[in-house]
């Protein structure tokens, strides 16, 4: 489990990326990043920084922020009792981003640098 400092910190640090990359973040919003190591106690392998926007039953919007060599666990938001599961949609901002996606495709994609 982090710290309070050293979550300080990640969020400092996941602001400043978002900040690189042009997307304006402030203050209240910077405190307000999630650090999510999904129980795992190794953030700094297994993990993801949040900014949430709007976050429904249905419907998402975040930035999403992964450090160098961080991975995020598949997971999956299925049909329950009729009720279809949340979309999600991801794209790269900055550097490279490679996933893998069992249940409907496999695919890995850089999007180039700058």
């Amino acid at each position: 489990m982090l710290s309070a400092k050293e979550y300080e910190l990640t969020q400092k640090k996941a602001a400043e990326w978002m900040r690189r990359v042009g997307i304006a973040v402030t203050p209240a919003e910077e405190q307000e990043i999630e650090i999510a190591d999904f129980n795992l106690g190794d953030l700094y392998n297994i993990g993801l920084e949040i900014l949430v926007y709007v976050n429904t039953e249905r419907v998402c919007a975040k930035e999403l922020v992964m450090f160098p060599r961080q991975i995020c666990p598949e997971h999956q938001h299925p049909t329950i009792d009729g009720v279809p599961g949340k979309e999600e949609t991801f794209r790269c901002r900055w550097e490279r981003f490679t996933f893998t996606f069992g249940q409907t495709h496999a695919k890995s994609e850089g999007c180039g640098s700058k």
